[in-house]
């Protein structure tokens, strides 16, 4: 019986071993070498090869490596055997971290990019297989010295006896004389907005792109940015005047910001590698349902509901890519809470709509969903994503934040959306916007409850703050 499909992770980060099963009979053997459902379910990465390569080595003893190229593999073998050895060439506390094993039809390894890869043949006529996850391309890339005494390699079959080429017998350095690979570093766009500002609190090592560094919507500006040096590129850039873009300048700035930069960054995570990690709005349903799922069809009421469809469409294509559906998101700055608490403290009696219903998505927590994620690797795709409990109207949150500052609730007069609209110029909004959040709960994390969430951030404000006078949008 085949042995089971299996992953194990290796001193070097990254680096997994999968045992494959090989289904034997009189006629030879079959496997999968590539499974993409069996193998994400295991925990490997979905790291999304583009390119299949065969080494085809005819003697026993044939050596290569060891080679650092730009991009993620998945290495296993067709036919025959082979010694492999994998070196740690990332900064970090495991560079130079060396580990070893044979590769025969029932073994495969993903090598991270960043760490060298080397293999010595063991029999004839044996055929190395790699999946790479970007078109190879001719460049001088990062190697180390097969002979190398610092890395400890047990090579089976004694170097002078091997076919090397004469790059890889005498021209690379040994370890102790390269340069270590700086690790690719998460980008956040938009690191000043209430949600880039969340983001960079619990990624303090991210990579900050502001208003200040440039225009996102400018060409030269994208083309200013090292793409390859990010595995993780999170848009917290949008545009989020809601009325404004039913203007017609409101509404150029809107596609700009909210359709066409996501397209252009779809397009340079394919070329170069990243994951994108991108924000959605309820504002793409109509609000007919009481309860969106991941898979509802658009059908967006205004402007910037359908500049966020476009924006989600194109970002879909993205092989590796993170779209977060949020609603109502309230954060560090001017927000719908914020500005009932100074009403509140200011005596007022306001009027606020109670034929919206939703929840609420603080701006911490949608960064911390983020960033699970991120960490643990789940499946790419869409996601809802929104604190928990029991929905509320916008007139019943207002009458929380009223309760929670020690005025009555009932100052809080409930009023409908068309009477509110009376003699404002607005866009149309959805009647419903909760967010159906099992599917982000399947992957291990816990929303935690709206109420709680508006209690801690109402206690947070300070009596003087500053406000604004809607919603706050991604």
């Amino acid at each position: 019986m085949a042995q089971a499909l299996t992953l194990t992770e290796t001193p070097i980060p990254g680096l997994l071993i999968v045992d494959l099963p090989v289904h034997e009979d009189g006629r030879g053997w079959f496997k999968e070498s590539w499974n993409r459902e069996k193998m994400l379910a295991l925990g490997l990465p979905d790291f999304g090869p583009v390119q299949q390569n065969v080494s085809f080595n005819t003697r026993r003893g044939v050596a290569r490596g060891i080679h650092t190229e730009p991009w993620d593999k998945l290495v296993s073998v067709a036919t025959g055997r082979v010694f492999a050895a994998w070196v740690d060439m990332r900064a970090g506390e495991t560079f130079g971290t060396v580990f070893t094993t044979e590769i025969g039809p029932d073994r495969a390894v993903f090598v991270p990019r960043g760490v060298g890869n080397s293999y010595q043949t063991l029999e004839d006529a044996t055929a190395y297989v790699y999946l790479v996850n970007d078109h190879w391309r001719a460049g001088a890339y990062p190697a180390l010295d097969l002979a190398d005494p610092s890395l400890g390699i047990a090579w089976p079959i004694p170097l002078a006896e091997c076919e090397i080429s004469a790059k890889d017998r005498s021209e690379n350095p040994a370890l102790a004389e390269v340069t270590p690979i700086p690790t690719r570093s998460t980008l956040i766009l938009g690191a000043d907005g209430q949600l880039g500002r969340a983001l960079s609190a619990l990624l303090p090592d991210a990579v900050r792109f502001t208003r200040a560094d440039g225009d996102l919507g400018e060409a030269e500006v994208l083309a200013g940015i090292d793409w390859r040096r990010h595995d993780v590129v999170i848009n917290a850039a949008a545009y989020t005047a809601v009325d404004a873009a039913e203007t017609v300048d409101g509404a150029a700035a809107c596609w700009a910001a909210n359709a066409h930069l996501p397209a252009r960054l779809a397009t340079l995570a394919g070329e170069h590698g990243f994951t994108l990690v991108h924000y959605s709005s309820d504002y793409v349903f109509d609000g007919e349902r009481a309860l969106h799922d991941e898979q509802e069809p658009f059908a967006p009421l205004g402007v910037y509901g359908a500049a966020k469809a476009a924006g989600d469409l194109a970002v879909a294509g993205a092989a590796r890519h993170y779209l977060l559906r949020t609603s109502w998101v309230v954060g560090d700055g001017a927000n719908f809470v914020a500005t009932m608490a100074r009403l509140a403290r200011d005596g007022v009696r306001p009027q606020v709509v109670g034929d919206q219903v939703g929840r609420l998505t603080f701006a911490d927590e949608l960064a911390r969903a983020t960033v699970h994620l991120l960490n643990a690797g789940a499946e790419h795709g869409t996601y809802n994503v929104s604190n928990a409990g029991e929905p509320m109207s916008w007139a019943q949150i207002a009458a929380v934040v009223f309760d929670l500052l020690g005025r009555d609730p009932g100052d809080v007069a409930t009023i409908s959306t068309a009477e509110y609209a009376v003699g404002r110029a607005m866009a149309r909004r959805p009647a419903h916007s909760t967010l159906d959040l099992a599917r982000l709960r399947a992957t291990g994390f816990a929303p935690q409850d709206q109420r709680e969430a508006l209690r801690a951030f109402v206690s947070d404000l300070r009596p003087a703050a500053t406000a604004g006078t809607g919603r706050s949008r991604s």
